[in-house]
Protein backbone atom coordinates (compact mmCIF):
# COMPACT_ATOMS: atom_id res chain seq x y z
CA UNK A 1 0.00 0.00 0.00
CA UNK A 2 3.21 2.27 1.00
CA UNK A 3 5.87 3.07 -1.16
CA UNK A 4 9.58 3.88 -0.14
CA UNK A 5 8.13 5.50 2.78
CA UNK A 6 10.30 6.35 5.85
CA UNK A 7 8.70 6.88 9.31
CA UNK A 8 5.52 5.69 9.89
CA UNK A 9 4.65 8.05 12.95
CA UNK A 10 0.58 7.42 12.95
CA UNK A 11 -2.01 4.85 12.31
CA UNK A 12 -5.34 5.05 12.57
CA UNK A 13 -7.61 2.47 10.33
CA UNK A 14 -10.57 2.08 12.87
CA UNK A 15 -11.66 4.56 15.11
CA UNK A 16 -14.43 5.27 17.95
CA UNK A 17 -12.93 8.25 18.83
CA UNK A 18 -14.29 11.50 17.38
CA UNK A 19 -11.25 14.51 17.41
CA UNK A 20 -12.09 17.71 15.90
CA UNK A 21 -8.68 18.24 13.95
CA UNK A 22 -7.08 21.60 13.80
CA UNK A 23 -7.02 23.75 10.80
CA UNK A 24 -2.75 24.83 10.10
CA UNK A 25 -1.47 26.62 7.12
CA UNK A 26 0.12 23.88 4.79
CA UNK A 27 2.45 23.67 1.47
CA UNK A 28 1.40 21.19 -0.68
CA UNK A 29 4.56 19.81 -3.72
CA UNK A 30 3.17 20.45 -6.98
CA UNK A 31 5.94 20.14 -9.26
CA UNK A 32 9.69 19.29 -8.93
CA UNK A 33 12.33 19.30 -11.04
CA UNK A 34 14.25 16.37 -9.52
CA UNK A 35 11.89 14.50 -7.96
CA UNK A 36 8.60 14.59 -9.77
CA UNK A 37 7.29 11.64 -7.93
CA UNK A 38 6.88 13.23 -4.56
CA UNK A 39 4.12 15.85 -5.84
CA UNK A 40 1.33 15.54 -3.50
CA UNK A 41 3.30 15.35 -0.60
CA UNK A 42 2.35 18.05 2.05
CA UNK A 43 4.41 20.00 4.88
CA UNK A 44 1.70 21.14 7.77
CA UNK A 45 2.96 24.39 9.65
CA UNK A 46 1.54 24.57 13.09
CA UNK A 47 1.63 27.92 13.66
CA UNK A 48 2.51 27.41 17.52
CA UNK A 49 5.49 25.04 16.56
CA UNK A 50 7.07 27.70 13.73
CA UNK A 51 8.38 29.58 12.11
CA UNK A 52 9.57 26.80 10.13
CA UNK A 53 13.26 26.12 7.92
CA UNK A 54 12.72 24.77 3.96
CA UNK A 55 15.45 23.30 2.37
CA UNK A 56 17.92 20.43 1.54
CA UNK A 57 19.17 19.76 5.05
CA UNK A 58 18.02 18.93 8.47
CA UNK A 59 18.81 21.46 11.36
CA UNK A 60 18.78 21.80 14.93
CA UNK A 61 18.51 25.16 15.27
CA UNK A 62 14.54 25.43 14.25
CA UNK A 63 11.90 23.35 13.32
CA UNK A 64 11.90 21.52 9.85
CA UNK A 65 9.04 21.93 7.62
CA UNK A 66 8.88 18.04 6.65
CA UNK A 67 7.17 16.69 4.01
CA UNK A 68 4.91 13.84 4.07
CA UNK A 69 2.05 11.39 2.98
CA UNK A 70 -1.05 12.57 4.65
CA UNK A 71 -3.34 9.83 4.44
CA UNK A 72 -6.38 8.74 6.97
CA UNK A 73 -4.36 5.54 7.38
CA UNK A 74 -1.48 8.02 8.72
CA UNK A 75 0.98 10.13 8.26
CA UNK A 76 4.57 9.18 6.48
CA UNK A 77 7.16 11.20 6.87
CA UNK A 78 9.53 11.60 3.73
CA UNK A 79 13.05 12.82 3.24
CA UNK A 80 14.13 16.60 2.48
CA UNK A 81 13.38 17.98 -1.05
CA UNK A 82 16.29 17.26 -3.27
CA UNK A 83 17.44 19.99 -6.15
CA UNK A 84 20.52 21.37 -7.21
CA UNK A 85 19.95 24.87 -6.61
CA UNK A 86 17.99 24.40 -3.06
CA UNK A 87 20.28 25.86 -0.71
CA UNK A 88 20.42 24.15 2.84
CA UNK A 89 18.54 27.11 4.76
CA UNK A 90 16.26 28.33 1.54
CA UNK A 91 13.08 29.73 2.72
CA UNK A 92 11.80 30.81 6.43
CA UNK A 93 8.15 29.84 6.84
CA UNK A 94 5.90 32.06 9.58
CA UNK A 95 2.17 30.04 9.45
CA UNK A 96 -0.27 32.20 11.40
CA UNK A 97 -3.84 31.09 12.74
CA UNK A 98 -5.88 33.00 10.23
CA UNK A 99 -4.27 30.27 7.93
CA UNK A 100 -1.98 32.91 6.15
CA UNK A 101 1.67 31.84 5.64
CA UNK A 102 4.87 34.54 5.82
CA UNK A 103 7.55 33.06 3.87
CA UNK A 104 11.18 34.81 3.26
CA UNK A 105 13.91 33.50 1.01
CA UNK A 106 16.98 32.99 2.76
CA UNK A 107 18.88 30.68 0.22
CA UNK A 108 20.09 31.24 -3.19
CA UNK A 109 17.51 29.89 -5.72
CA UNK A 110 15.16 32.55 -6.28
CA UNK A 111 11.41 33.05 -4.96
CA UNK A 112 8.49 33.62 -7.39
CA UNK A 113 5.06 34.71 -6.40
CA UNK A 114 2.37 35.78 -8.66
CA UNK A 115 5.31 35.50 -12.04
CA UNK A 116 7.04 37.89 -9.69
CA UNK A 117 10.75 37.41 -8.24
CA UNK A 118 10.32 38.21 -4.32
CA UNK A 119 12.19 37.35 -0.82
CA UNK A 120 9.57 37.97 1.16
CA UNK A 121 5.73 37.67 0.91
CA UNK A 122 2.11 36.90 3.03
CA UNK A 123 0.14 34.06 1.32
CA UNK A 124 -3.20 32.77 1.86
CA UNK A 125 -4.85 29.41 0.32
CA UNK A 126 -4.96 29.32 -3.19
CA UNK A 127 -1.46 31.32 -3.75
CA UNK A 128 1.40 29.33 -5.72
CA UNK A 129 5.04 29.31 -4.71
CA UNK A 130 7.89 28.89 -6.81
CA UNK A 131 11.44 28.09 -6.31
CA UNK A 132 12.70 28.93 -9.55
CA UNK A 133 12.98 25.71 -12.12
CA UNK A 134 13.16 23.56 -8.92
CA UNK A 135 10.16 23.72 -6.73
CA UNK A 136 6.35 24.83 -6.78
CA UNK A 137 3.83 24.66 -3.63
CA UNK A 138 0.53 24.89 -3.44
CA UNK A 139 -0.65 27.21 -0.45
CA UNK A 140 -3.74 25.29 1.49
CA UNK A 141 -5.04 24.48 4.87
CA UNK A 142 -5.16 21.39 5.96
CA UNK A 143 -6.25 19.20 8.85
CA UNK A 144 -3.68 18.09 11.02
CA UNK A 145 -4.95 14.64 10.55
CA UNK A 146 -7.09 13.00 8.63
CA UNK A 147 -10.53 11.41 9.94
CA UNK A 148 -9.66 7.45 10.30
CA UNK A 149 -11.12 5.28 7.82
CA UNK A 150 -14.29 3.55 9.17
CA UNK A 151 -16.11 2.30 5.85
CA UNK A 152 -13.39 2.18 3.50
CA UNK A 153 -11.74 -1.56 3.18
CA UNK A 154 -8.20 -1.21 3.45
CA UNK A 155 -7.61 -3.25 -0.32
CA UNK A 156 -9.45 0.03 -1.61
CA UNK A 157 -6.28 2.13 -0.72
CA UNK A 158 -4.10 3.41 -3.07
CA UNK A 159 -0.75 3.53 -3.61
CA UNK A 160 0.31 7.19 -2.72
CA UNK A 161 -0.87 9.34 -5.42
CA UNK A 162 -2.03 6.56 -7.60
CA UNK A 163 -5.39 5.64 -8.84
CA UNK A 164 -7.41 3.59 -6.40
CA UNK A 165 -9.37 0.67 -8.27
CA UNK A 166 -12.12 2.28 -9.06
CA UNK A 167 -9.66 5.46 -11.03
CA UNK A 168 -10.23 7.90 -8.45
CA UNK A 169 -7.07 9.74 -8.42
CA UNK A 170 -6.31 12.55 -5.31
CA UNK A 171 -4.96 13.00 -2.14
CA UNK A 172 -6.54 15.89 -0.83
CA UNK A 173 -9.15 15.63 1.76
CA UNK A 174 -11.72 16.05 -0.28
CA UNK A 175 -10.85 13.06 -1.92
CA UNK A 176 -10.78 10.78 1.06
CA UNK A 177 -13.96 12.10 2.19
CA UNK A 178 -15.54 11.27 -1.25
CA UNK A 179 -14.41 7.69 -0.96
CA UNK A 180 -15.55 6.89 2.57
CA UNK A 181 -18.56 8.26 1.44
CA UNK A 182 -18.88 5.96 -1.64
CA UNK A 183 -17.86 3.15 0.23
CA UNK A 184 -20.45 4.13 2.86
CA UNK A 185 -23.00 3.94 0.47
CA UNK A 186 -21.86 0.80 -1.18
CA UNK A 187 -22.84 -1.34 1.77
CA UNK A 188 -26.01 1.00 3.01
CA UNK A 189 -27.73 -0.64 -0.15
CA UNK A 190 -30.00 2.56 -0.57
CA UNK A 191 -30.54 4.12 -4.10
CA UNK A 192 -28.29 7.04 -4.48
CA UNK A 193 -27.90 10.19 -5.95
CA UNK A 194 -24.86 11.77 -6.94
CA UNK A 195 -24.34 15.27 -7.42
CA UNK A 196 -21.42 16.88 -9.28
CA UNK A 197 -20.66 19.27 -12.56
CA UNK A 198 -19.87 17.99 -15.75
CA UNK A 199 -16.51 16.30 -15.74
CA UNK A 200 -16.00 16.06 -11.89
CA UNK A 201 -16.38 12.31 -12.18
CA UNK A 202 -19.55 11.05 -10.83
CA UNK A 203 -19.67 8.06 -13.17
CA UNK A 204 -16.35 6.67 -11.65
CA UNK A 205 -18.21 7.68 -8.08
CA UNK A 206 -21.17 5.42 -9.46
CA UNK A 207 -18.66 2.36 -10.22
CA UNK A 208 -16.75 2.62 -6.62
CA UNK A 209 -20.57 2.26 -4.97
CA UNK A 210 -20.83 -0.72 -7.28
CA UNK A 211 -17.52 -2.15 -6.83
CA UNK A 212 -17.92 -2.32 -2.97
CA UNK A 213 -20.77 -3.45 -2.95
CA UNK A 214 -22.54 -7.06 -2.57
CA UNK A 215 -23.83 -6.78 -6.43
CA UNK A 216 -19.89 -6.59 -7.94
CA UNK A 217 -19.74 -9.95 -9.02
CA UNK A 218 -21.98 -8.73 -11.82
CA UNK A 219 -21.03 -5.81 -13.92
CA UNK A 220 -22.83 -2.61 -13.72
CA UNK A 221 -25.75 -0.80 -16.13
CA UNK A 222 -24.83 2.45 -17.47
CA UNK A 223 -27.37 4.56 -19.45
CA UNK A 224 -27.41 8.29 -20.01
CA UNK A 225 -31.23 9.14 -18.89
CA UNK A 226 -31.42 12.25 -21.53
CA UNK A 227 -30.76 9.22 -24.27
CA UNK A 228 -34.45 7.87 -23.13
CA UNK A 229 -36.84 8.55 -26.01
CA UNK A 230 -39.78 9.76 -24.59
CA UNK A 231 -42.45 7.68 -26.72
CA UNK A 232 -41.01 4.56 -25.99
CA UNK A 233 -39.33 4.98 -22.65
CA UNK A 234 -41.47 2.17 -20.90
CA UNK A 235 -40.11 -0.49 -23.14
CA UNK A 236 -36.59 0.83 -22.67
CA UNK A 237 -36.85 0.82 -19.07
CA UNK A 238 -38.80 -2.18 -18.44
CA UNK A 239 -38.68 -4.23 -21.50
CA UNK A 240 -41.22 -6.43 -23.48
CA UNK A 241 -42.52 -9.91 -23.69
CA UNK A 242 -42.19 -12.03 -27.55
CA UNK A 243 -44.36 -10.67 -30.18
CA UNK A 244 -45.61 -7.64 -28.48
CA UNK A 245 -46.75 -5.00 -29.51
CA UNK A 246 -46.16 -6.78 -32.72
CA UNK A 247 -45.55 -10.45 -34.30
CA UNK A 248 -42.36 -11.52 -34.34
CA UNK A 249 -40.78 -9.06 -31.69
CA UNK A 250 -38.44 -10.66 -29.85
CA UNK A 251 -38.35 -10.34 -26.06
CA UNK A 252 -36.45 -7.92 -24.06
CA UNK A 253 -35.57 -7.74 -20.65
CA UNK A 254 -35.44 -3.63 -20.55
CA UNK A 255 -32.63 -1.63 -18.61
CA UNK A 256 -34.49 -2.78 -15.51
CA UNK A 257 -34.55 -6.31 -16.16
CA UNK A 258 -30.51 -6.18 -17.45
CA UNK A 259 -29.76 -4.76 -13.83
CA UNK A 260 -31.63 -7.14 -11.52
CA UNK A 261 -29.13 -8.31 -8.91
CA UNK A 262 -26.78 -5.52 -10.08
CA UNK A 263 -26.61 -1.87 -9.90
CA UNK A 264 -28.22 0.71 -12.99
CA UNK A 265 -26.63 4.05 -13.20
CA UNK A 266 -28.17 6.30 -14.70
CA UNK A 267 -26.60 9.74 -16.06
CA UNK A 268 -28.08 12.97 -16.24
CA UNK A 269 -31.22 12.13 -14.38
CA UNK A 270 -32.08 15.82 -14.27
CA UNK A 271 -32.70 15.55 -18.16
CA UNK A 272 -35.51 13.78 -18.25
CA UNK A 273 -39.07 15.72 -18.28
CA UNK A 274 -40.94 15.50 -14.62
CA UNK A 275 -43.66 13.10 -16.59
CA UNK A 276 -40.71 10.43 -17.69
CA UNK A 277 -38.93 10.85 -14.39
CA UNK A 278 -42.50 9.13 -12.83
CA UNK A 279 -42.28 6.12 -14.76
CA UNK A 280 -39.51 5.35 -12.00
CA UNK A 281 -41.02 5.91 -9.10
CA UNK A 282 -42.37 2.07 -8.79
CA UNK A 283 -39.16 0.48 -9.27
CA UNK A 284 -37.42 2.48 -6.89
CA UNK A 285 -39.88 1.40 -3.95
CA UNK A 286 -38.73 -1.34 -1.53
CA UNK A 287 -40.41 -4.10 -3.71
CA UNK A 288 -38.39 -3.31 -6.82
CA UNK A 289 -42.10 -3.89 -9.04
CA UNK A 290 -41.87 -3.58 -12.86
CA UNK A 291 -44.02 -4.71 -15.27
CA UNK A 292 -42.74 -5.82 -19.11
CA UNK A 293 -45.01 -4.62 -21.90
CA UNK A 294 -47.30 -6.83 -22.88
CA UNK A 295 -46.72 -8.97 -19.88
CA UNK A 296 -49.82 -9.56 -17.52
CA UNK A 297 -48.22 -10.59 -14.34
CA UNK A 298 -46.01 -7.70 -12.59
CA UNK A 299 -41.97 -8.94 -12.20
CA UNK A 300 -39.25 -7.41 -8.72
CA UNK A 301 -35.92 -6.32 -9.98
CA UNK A 302 -33.82 -6.60 -6.83
CA UNK A 303 -31.69 -3.98 -8.09
CA UNK A 304 -30.05 -0.53 -6.71
CA UNK A 305 -30.24 2.80 -9.01
CA UNK A 306 -27.51 5.24 -8.83
CA UNK A 307 -28.62 8.27 -10.69
CA UNK A 308 -26.31 11.38 -11.67
CA UNK A 309 -27.35 14.94 -12.01
CA UNK A 310 -25.14 18.18 -12.45
CA UNK A 311 -28.17 20.18 -11.99
CA UNK A 312 -29.84 21.68 -8.53
CA UNK A 313 -31.46 18.53 -7.20
CA UNK A 314 -34.94 20.39 -5.92
CA UNK A 315 -35.08 20.88 -10.05
CA UNK A 316 -36.20 16.62 -9.54
CA UNK A 317 -39.55 15.47 -9.26
CA UNK A 318 -40.22 15.48 -5.81
CA UNK A 319 -41.12 12.23 -5.30
CA UNK A 320 -38.15 10.73 -7.54
CA UNK A 321 -35.94 12.64 -5.04
CA UNK A 322 -37.65 11.11 -2.23
CA UNK A 323 -36.74 7.97 -3.29
CA UNK A 324 -33.20 8.47 -3.73
CA UNK A 325 -32.40 8.17 -0.46
CA UNK A 326 -28.46 9.06 -0.74
CA UNK A 327 -26.82 12.34 -1.89
CA UNK A 328 -23.08 12.27 -2.41
CA UNK A 329 -21.10 15.31 -3.78
CA UNK A 330 -18.50 14.76 -6.30
CA UNK A 331 -15.87 17.87 -5.95
CA UNK A 332 -14.98 19.49 -8.63
CA UNK A 333 -10.96 20.60 -9.78
CA UNK A 334 -11.68 23.97 -7.98
CA UNK A 335 -11.87 22.45 -4.65
CA UNK A 336 -9.20 19.93 -4.75
CA UNK A 337 -6.07 21.49 -7.01
CA UNK A 338 -3.24 20.21 -5.26
CA UNK A 339 -4.36 16.55 -7.10
CA UNK A 340 -4.20 18.28 -10.52
CA UNK A 341 -0.71 17.12 -10.90
CA UNK A 342 -1.78 13.78 -9.37
CA UNK A 343 -4.63 13.69 -12.14
CA UNK A 344 -1.88 14.72 -15.16
CA UNK A 345 0.23 12.17 -14.30
CA UNK A 346 -2.64 9.46 -14.72
CA UNK A 347 -3.64 11.36 -17.57
CA UNK A 348 -0.10 11.50 -19.67
CA UNK A 349 0.10 7.63 -18.73
CA UNK A 350 -3.46 6.96 -20.53
CA UNK A 351 -2.16 9.02 -23.26
CA UNK A 352 0.71 6.59 -23.24
CA UNK A 353 -1.71 4.11 -23.85
CA UNK A 354 -3.24 5.54 -26.73
CA UNK A 355 -0.46 6.97 -28.18
CA UNK A 356 3.60 5.21 -27.58
CA UNK A 357 4.96 8.65 -29.13
CA UNK A 358 3.25 10.55 -26.18
CA UNK A 359 5.92 8.27 -23.99
CA UNK A 360 8.88 8.22 -25.56
CA UNK A 361 8.47 11.77 -26.29
CA UNK A 362 7.45 12.98 -22.83
CA UNK A 363 7.73 10.50 -20.27
CA UNK A 364 11.27 9.99 -18.02
CA UNK A 365 12.13 7.29 -16.32
CA UNK A 366 13.78 7.38 -12.60
CA UNK A 367 15.72 4.81 -10.04
CA UNK A 368 13.04 2.99 -8.68
CA UNK A 369 10.69 2.54 -11.65
CA UNK A 370 9.45 5.53 -11.37
CA UNK A 371 7.63 6.54 -14.64
CA UNK A 372 6.42 10.49 -14.51
CA UNK A 373 5.70 12.90 -17.36
CA UNK A 374 8.46 15.87 -18.31
CA UNK A 375 6.08 19.14 -17.54
CA UNK A 376 7.66 22.58 -17.75
CA UNK A 377 7.03 24.31 -14.31
CA UNK A 378 5.12 27.24 -16.05
CA UNK A 379 2.34 24.90 -17.65
CA UNK A 380 2.26 23.34 -14.43
CA UNK A 381 1.46 26.95 -12.37
CA UNK A 382 -0.89 27.63 -15.33
CA UNK A 383 -2.83 24.46 -15.04
CA UNK A 384 -2.82 25.18 -11.29
CA UNK A 385 -4.87 28.52 -12.00
CA UNK A 386 -6.88 27.81 -14.84
CA UNK A 387 -10.82 28.00 -14.44
CA UNK A 388 -12.49 24.52 -15.30
CA UNK A 389 -15.68 24.51 -16.37
CA UNK A 390 -15.96 20.79 -17.50
CA UNK A 391 -12.78 19.67 -14.95
CA UNK A 392 -11.04 16.87 -15.98
CA UNK A 393 -12.58 16.77 -19.45
CA UNK A 394 -11.08 20.33 -19.55
CA UNK A 395 -7.35 19.02 -18.25
CA UNK A 396 -7.04 16.18 -20.47
CA UNK A 397 -7.78 19.38 -23.04
CA UNK A 398 -4.86 21.19 -22.41
CA UNK A 399 -2.24 18.50 -21.86
CA UNK A 400 -3.23 17.43 -25.44
CA UNK A 401 -2.91 21.09 -26.91
CA UNK A 402 0.15 21.30 -24.87
CA UNK A 403 1.28 17.67 -25.74
CA UNK A 404 0.51 18.65 -29.19
CA UNK A 405 2.27 22.12 -29.97
CA UNK A 406 5.33 21.29 -27.81
CA UNK A 407 8.67 21.28 -29.69
CA UNK A 408 10.57 19.63 -27.61
CA UNK A 409 11.23 16.80 -24.80
CA UNK A 410 9.01 18.11 -22.52
CA UNK A 411 5.06 19.30 -22.66
CA UNK A 412 5.14 23.29 -22.33
CA UNK A 413 3.86 26.18 -21.35
CA UNK A 414 3.49 27.21 -25.57
CA UNK A 415 2.37 30.47 -26.93
CA UNK A 416 -0.69 28.21 -28.38
CA UNK A 417 -1.52 26.86 -25.03
CA UNK A 418 -1.23 30.69 -23.35
CA UNK A 419 -3.49 31.78 -26.38
CA UNK A 420 -6.19 29.60 -25.74
CA UNK A 421 -5.81 28.90 -21.96
CA UNK A 422 -5.13 32.54 -20.44
CA UNK A 423 -5.22 32.93 -16.61
CA UNK A 424 -6.50 35.27 -14.80
CA UNK A 425 -4.05 37.33 -12.54
CA UNK A 426 -2.82 35.34 -9.25
CA UNK A 427 -3.19 38.78 -7.42
CA UNK A 428 -6.83 38.34 -5.92
CA UNK A 429 -8.75 41.74 -5.80
CA UNK A 430 -11.63 42.36 -3.48
CA UNK A 431 -14.87 42.15 -6.03
CA UNK A 432 -17.44 43.83 -3.56
CA UNK A 433 -15.65 46.28 -1.45
CA UNK A 434 -19.55 47.15 -0.25
CA UNK A 435 -18.95 43.47 1.96
CA UNK A 436 -17.99 44.55 5.44
CA UNK A 437 -17.11 42.34 8.06
CA UNK A 438 -20.52 42.00 9.67
CA UNK A 439 -21.44 41.11 5.61
CA UNK A 440 -19.06 38.56 6.12
CA UNK A 441 -19.56 37.33 9.63
CA UNK A 442 -23.17 36.76 9.19
CA UNK A 443 -22.90 34.74 6.01
CA UNK A 444 -20.51 32.59 7.53
CA UNK A 445 -22.77 31.94 10.45
CA UNK A 446 -25.56 31.35 7.76
CA UNK A 447 -23.73 28.86 6.47
CA UNK A 448 -21.99 26.89 9.45
CA UNK A 449 -18.79 28.29 8.93
CA UNK A 450 -18.34 26.84 5.85
CA UNK A 451 -16.00 28.90 3.81
CA UNK A 452 -16.97 27.31 0.08
CA UNK A 453 -20.66 27.79 0.33
CA UNK A 454 -20.79 31.43 2.06
CA UNK A 455 -18.11 32.41 -0.69
CA UNK A 456 -20.26 31.39 -3.51
CA UNK A 457 -23.38 33.06 -1.76
CA UNK A 458 -21.47 36.26 -1.27
CA UNK A 459 -20.94 35.99 -5.22
CA UNK A 460 -17.21 35.58 -4.77
CA UNK A 461 -15.28 33.69 -7.72
CA UNK A 462 -13.90 31.08 -4.63
CA UNK A 463 -13.18 30.46 -1.31
CA UNK A 464 -9.50 31.91 -1.54
CA UNK A 465 -11.10 35.52 -2.31
CA UNK A 466 -13.40 34.72 1.04
CA UNK A 467 -9.94 34.25 2.63
CA UNK A 468 -8.42 36.95 1.41
CA UNK A 469 -11.30 39.44 2.82
CA UNK A 470 -11.28 37.25 6.01
CA UNK A 471 -7.52 38.10 6.34
CA UNK A 472 -8.03 42.24 5.12
CA UNK A 473 -10.58 42.16 8.23
CA UNK A 474 -9.00 40.31 10.49
CA UNK A 475 -11.11 37.49 10.96
CA UNK A 476 -10.70 33.80 11.50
Amino acid sequence: MARDSTTLTTSHFRSDSIVEPMYVPALVLVWSAMQPWRVGEVALLDPQRGPFLLGRGDSSEQPIAEFAWQRPTGLDRQPPLAGPRISRRQLLLFPHKNQSLGVERIGRCPMIVGGNRVDKAELMPGDILELEEQLTFWVTSRPSMLPALDALPEHAVPCFGAADPYGIVGESPVIWTLREQLAFAAVANQHVLLLGESGSGKELGALAIHALSSRASKAMISRNAATLPSGIIDAELFGNVRDYPNPGMRERPGIIGEADGSTLFLDEIGELPHDLQAHLLRVLDAGGEYQRLGDARPRRAHLRIVAATNRDPDQLKHDLLARLTLRIRIPGLDERREDIPLLVRRLVKQAMRASAMVGQRFVQHFEGGHEEPRITQSLMTRMLRLAYSHHVRDLEQVLWRAMSTSRRHRIEDTPEVQEAYPVASPIVTLEQPELTPQQIRQALDAHGGNVTHTARALGLSSRFALYRLMKKWGLE
